[in-house]
């Protein structure tokens, strides 16, 4: 049996010291009733031991202590970690402005400022998190919160990988089929750089409001991810246009994307 270990460096917190307000599946909206921060409102994130298997335990810590141990301000912040003899918490940024796929899914496309905005934000973050040898693998607008203000937040850390240099690779086939990179679908090992293909994914999403490679079902996709030739809509900028082709690249080590530069300049 995988131990969490939750407690370990964390301000030990009661779930009663927390009063619901809303909730939606294993995500609660919470107001702190006690302590310093007492009327704060919070996610808290609850997952079931005896539903959770070896391997969602494994997940579950992994996020725990990506989560501890990153510190940035385009990503959700970890407030607090405990653990009942049921249940497992995570205490998390409430963030007001939703999520990126509601505004997606309302909006269709976004304009190519928009566009710029957030992708420049989701950079700072990626670049971040591979710095710390983090690779994400799961870059999608479900996973993109926003603030009041429109900021993004990366949240949801279950599939990400830790402690991977550069030069190394991990191999699991995880994520999101649409916005697995090539080198994801088949297998064949992966580093940071997938995170670049999902992001030129989401790119192309939310400047068309259409997915780059989806087929009818899985195995299709999957293919198209593998072979299939980029469609460009020539109503997108040339900027935008030669951002995305330089971010689709097939071999990894030729795929643009390690390191930020492209989208400060």
């Amino acid at each position: 049996m995988v131990s969490l270990g939750l407690n370990d460096s964390f301000h030990y917190r009661k779930a009663i010291d927390y009063a619901i307000e809303l909730y939606e599946a294993t995500v609660f909206l919470v107001r702190k009733i006690k302590g310093s921060d007492t009327g704060q409102l919070y996610a808290m994130k609850v997952l079931k031991k005896a539903t959770l298997k070896v391997r969602d335990r494994v997940r579950s810590k992994m996020e725990r202590d990506i989560l501890a141990e990153v510190n940035h301000p385009f990503i959700v912040k970890l407030h607090y970690a405990f653990q009942t003899e049921g249940k497992l918490y995570l205490i998390l940024d409430f963030l007001r402005g939703g999520d990126l796929f509601t505004r997606l899914s309302k909006e269709v496309m976004f304009t190519e400022e928009d566009v710029k905005f957030y992708l420049a934000e989701l950079a700072l973050a990626l670049d971040h998190l591979h710095g710390l040898g983090i690779i994400y693998r799961d870059l999608k607008p479900e996973n993109i919160l926003l603030d009041e203000e429109g900021h993004i937040k990366i949240t949801d850390f279950g599939l990400s990988k830790e402690a991977i240099d550069h030069d190394k690779r991990a191999y699991s086939f995880c994520g999101t089929i649409e916005y697995m990179a090539p080198e994801v679908v088949n297998r064949r090992g992966h580093t940071q750089s997938a995170d670049w293909w999902s992001f030129g994914v989401l790119m192309f999403e939310m400047l068309t409001g259409s997915l780059p490679f989806q087929g009818k079902d899985r195995k299709e996709t999957m293919a198209l991810i593998l072979k299939a030739k980029l469609g460009m809509p020539q109503f997108l900028s040339i900027e935008a246009q030669s951002l995305l082709r330089a971010l689709f690249k097939r071999n990894p080590s030729n795929r643009l994307g390690m390191g930020i530069y492209f989208i400060t300049a």
